[in-house]
């Protein structure tokens, strides 16, 4: 297998995004590539989320910042020029997660940081937390991207996310930043530079390989989609005013369940969500719109979708509990 790199030279979230996006498509299913990339003073939202409900949307922008949404599931995170991010971009009969985050634990081990791999998304040291994760997957590619802490401002992180108390209440925290921690606090020596190198000889060690090669990307092509990651629809979208909302804290994700009415029907319906897996959440959103709006034909109608794995299945049965439990 070829083994890519790709480095980006711009700290911008809607270019790096449309690069990763750029190098989805350039590179082949027989490679890998790891792509480091950095966003100045960001929030990026995953793709089922509410930017409203997860950034102080005009704080964010009056400071400044900008903020966008990715491809991929998960939560939402913080970039500044403190924080490093990474992409594995695979085949994916090739995508192996342990063996991709190895590379990001090797490469820590070479700095005198153990890390370890935890809970569905996260990277930690000494129990706290510098790393998320999400994970994408096309037809014939995938990409696995995170996040890595180093120096990150963490009052500015406090100031822009805005997390659920759901959540907090589900880690048995008190607040983010008793959970989070910087890289640096671990090795004071630590520089952009030296993470950067440390990263890349874990990737040519663990893929047991002499060099790295380059990658090319069309220039037409990553304008194309960099518009697309500017443009208002894409990062807020059609947020109408709905009727009726209820949350809920899942082991696998937080769900905010949104319904606009229209008579007794469903005009509208989503589910904004932090959960992994991004297709399923969209299919339960959207095969609601028309349905009546009682819990026997909400749940009749959710129970007719066709789960692709366990995870699907799990989700699509703690979803229908839950809502026959509801009032309406």
């Amino acid at each position: 297998m070829i083994c890519r790199y790709y480095e980006s030279l711009t700290m911008d979230p809607f270019e790096n995004l449309a690069l990763e996006e750029a190098l989805l498509e350039q590179v082949g299913e027989d490679e890998i590539c790891l792509y480091l990339w950095q966003n100045e003073k960001t929030v990026v939202i995953g793709r089922n989320q509410n930017p409203w409900k997860e950034c102080r949307t005009k704080v964010l922008e009056e400071a400044g910042g900008k903020l966008a949404r990715r491809l991929s599931g998960g939560g939402a995170v913080f970039h500044d020029s403190g924080n490093l991010n990474f992409t594995f971009i695979v085949g994916k009969k090739n995508y192996n997660l342990n063996k991709q985050l190895s590379v990001i634990v090797e490469g820590l081990k070479l700095l005198g940081i153990n890390a370890e791999f935890s809970g569905r998304n996260d990277i930690l040291v000494k129990g706290k937390k510098f790393s998320g994760n999400a994970f994408y997957f096309g037809k014939t590619m995938a990409y696995h991207h995170g996040t890595l802490m180093f120096d990150v401002d963490l009052d500015h992180l406090m100031t822009y996310l805005q997390v659920s108390p759901l959540k907090m209440q589900a880690k048995g925290i008190d607040s983010v930043r008793s959970r989070v921690t910087n890289l640096k606090e671990e090795n004071p020596e630590i520089t952009l530079p030296v993470l950067k190198d440390a990263l890349k000889n874990a990737f040519r060690q663990v893929y047991d390989q002499e060099r790295l090669e380059s990658v090319d990307i069309p220039l037409n092509r990553k304008a194309e989609i960099e518009e697309k990651y500017a443009s208002w629809e894409w990062r807020f979208g059609e947020t109408p005013k709905f009727d009726v909302e209820m949350v809920k804290k899942f082991d696998w994700g937080l769900v905010d369940f949104n319904i606009r009415l229209k008579g007794g029907s469903i005009d509208k319906a989503v589910f904004f969500s932090d959960a992994m897996d991004v297709e399923f959440v969209q299919t339960c959103s959207e095969s609601l719109v028309g349905v009546a709006f009682t819990r026997e034909t909400i749940c009749d109608k959710l129970t007719e979708l066709t789960p692709q794995d366990k995870a699907q299945q799990v989700m699509q049965s703690e979803l229908i509990a839950w809502i026959a439990e509801l009032e309406m």
